[in-house]
């Protein structure tokens, strides 16, 4: 590796211990990244760091090896069940990161014991290993941690193990923030002791982050870093070995371009990233049957069990594709990717620049490239701009073949593939709306006819971005897309038996329809009888003859006029008394005294 930082990691002002270097030797680290030489001294002196550096710098290193050294220089050891380091991350894939990293230096510490929680794993499985085997590392995901503590019920009593804590280093803390992590972590932040140091290590610093450095940090050193070449007045968040490149083409040819593009690299690593899971799941499935000999992988953050599996299987590739979302932008280390394809722009532009992180990592050479529509490219002055990370164009893609109607027959042959285009083209037009940079990711100037014609679309899905909207250049196919069958036959077996069940309901409700409607004719003469006998009963209970009762009704009407405003209280009086003038006394009438009976 060459020379891409401060020196050796001998030539650190503190030293570490043998076993420490010897695993570095074996990893084959020999310089120190800028990063590490700036956190890892400060770190291990007793202060709390919040470092800000580009993505593939070199983090994990900066925060695995001090944790250990403070670990080491205990003065009483740690017991079985006490918890000395917690390391926090946004995403499991992360987390299987850092714990892989940290398991190298551990074989040289049998004294020390780490153990993972993250999602997709049973919750009670955690606890017994716990349990059974204790733990003094933590890495963990902030959902899971949390479960974890309120787990007393099942035995495990973590509040308690964490009161030897000594280290806590949140990784990728602004990414914590970003998805919505805040209150877990004041919860986490609670059952931690005062007295340890905390590091923060992130790509970006951003004002919620501030906010947690100052609660969780005392007196913290901030360490800003930057890559060698980078000028002063520069604060380019991208790697300064990344070729960072963009294309522009039509929502009709964009996955025309994409397969020419993978098929004409297929012997490389590439990431490709998508807005949504269910593009994920559409376009995926799709290069699997076009791009011919070649391994891909896909993986979202809907996947609960296979993620961790198909992770570790990609990162042991030398060449593939893994189609992905954003769960795999921020902090995953992924040997040797040479392009990071962004087919959809991310939703923010920090995500951006996490994006293309994935590859120019430790100092490597790496490529970038974003495929943007016409209307979009003002993108990447923003991107200049707001995020210090200038794009150039890339030459237009050689040989491209129209393999849409390859992807049309692909959903005429099989519902499942015809159900994942529909949900990809809603998912798709709703990320769209929701971009953080409207003014030039907007939805009103969405061609929306282009885009379908893009997913090759049977059909129109009913969606109410297109209520109302006429769009003649798309053309649908004339079948009948109720009779695309499902290819496994046992969701075909159970979406007949649920065609037929409707059908049964359907049948009696239009009975029950018309039998209704009588039901309803019967009910109107029931009350029609009703009124002519309670009006019979009231004619004969009435002691009020029909000159009374016209005026008992003149009487309403005017009070009705008075409350909706049509008539003044003076002139309700006026003909009140006018009224009452002349007619007769009740008493005349009745008989009666007027004090009523």
């Amino acid at each position: 590796m060459e020379n891409f930082s401060d020196g050796k990691w001998e030539s650190l002002p503190v030293k570490l211990h043998d076993s420490i270097l010897q695993t570095l030797k074996e990893l084959k680290f020999t310089y120190m990244t800028p990063v590490q030489s700036a956190c890892i001294p400060l770190f291990m002196s007793n202060k709390d760091v919040a470092a800000e550096a580009v993505t593939g710098s070199g983090k994990t290193l900066a925060f695995v090896i001090p944790a250990l050294e403070i670990l080491l220089k205990r003065e009483e050891k740690l017991k079985k069940m006490q918890v000395g380091a917690l390391i926090i991350t946004p995403t499991r894939e992360l987390a299987l990161q850092i714990s892989e990293v940290m398991g190298r230096f551990l074989q040289g510490f049998p004294q020390f014991k780490q153990i993972l929680l993250i999602g997709g794993s049973n919750p009670i499985e955690d606890v017994e290993k716990f349990k059974t085997q204790g733990a003094n590392i933590l890495i963990a995901t902030p959902g899971r941690l949390e479960d974890m503590f309120r787990r007393k019920a099942d035995g495990l009593d973590l509040a308690t193990a964490v009161k030897a804590l000594d280290v806590l280093v949140l990784d990728e803390a602004d990414r914590l923030l970003d998805m919505g992590f805040e209150a877990s972590l004041n919860t986490i932040l609670g059952y931690l002791p005062k007295q340890r140091r905390t590091g923060l290590f992130s790509a970006t610093q951003t004002q919620e982050l501030e906010k947690l450095v100052r609660a969780g940090l005392r007196n913290p050193v901030r360490i800003t870093v930057k890559e060698k070449g980078v000028a002063a007045s520069s604060v380019q968040k991208t790697p300064a070995r990344l070729s960072n490149y963009y294309t522009v083409c039509r929502a009709e040819e964009k996955f025309n371009a994409l397969v020419a593009f993978l098929r004409q690299h297929k012997h490389e690593k590439q990431l490709v990233f998508f807005s949504t899971c269910a593009c994920v799941e559409y376009f995926g499935k799709a290069l699997e049957v076009l791009i011919k000999n070649v391994s891909i992988h896909c993986i979202h953050g809907k996947m609960k069990h296979k993620r961790n599996k198909i992770f570790a299987d990609f990162r042991a590739l030398k060449s593939g594709i893994l189609v992905c979302t954003d769960v795999m932008a921020r902090g995953i280390d992924i040997p040797e990717v040479n392009w990071v394809l962004q087919y959809d722009p991310p939703s923010s532009a920090s995500s951006f620049v996490h994006r293309c992180g994935r590859t120019a990592r430790i100092g490597n050479q790496g490529n970038a490239l974003v495929f943007l529509l016409p209307m979009e490219e003002s993108y990447v002055n923003f991107l200049s701009i707001n995020q210090k990370c200038p794009l150039q164009a890339y030459p237009p893609v050689k040989d491209v073949v129209d393999v849409l109607p390859k992807l049309k027959a692909m959903a005429l042959g099989d519902r499942a593939m015809f159900e994942k285009g529909m949900k990809a083209f809603v998912s798709c037009v709703q990320a769209y709306a929701k971009h953080e940079c409207s003014l030039i990711f907007r939805i009103k100037d969405l061609d929306f006819a282009a885009l379908a014609r893009g997913f090759a679309l049977l059909r129109l899905p009913k969606m109410p971005e297109l209520r109302g909207k006429t769009l003649p250049d798309f053309k649908p196919e004339a079948i009948n897309t109720d009779t695309i069958r499902f290819k496994d036959k046992n969701r075909e077996k159970h979406r007949q038996k649920r065609l037929a069940e409707l059908k049964e309901k359907e049948m009696p409700m239009k009975k029950n329809f018309i039998k209704n409607k009588a039901w309803s004719k019967q009910k109107n003469k029931k009350e029609k009888k009703k009124k002519k006998a309670s009006k019979r009963k009231l004619d004969e209970e009435s002691d009020v003859d029909d000159e009374d009762f016209n005026e008992l009704l003149n009487d309403t009407r005017l009070l009705k006029k008075l409350k909706k405003g049509k008539i003044s209280e003076e002139d309700f009086d006026k003909h009140l008394s006018s009224a009452g003038s002349s007619r007769p006394k009740r008493a005349e009438v009745d008989g009666s005294d007027g004090d009523g009976d």
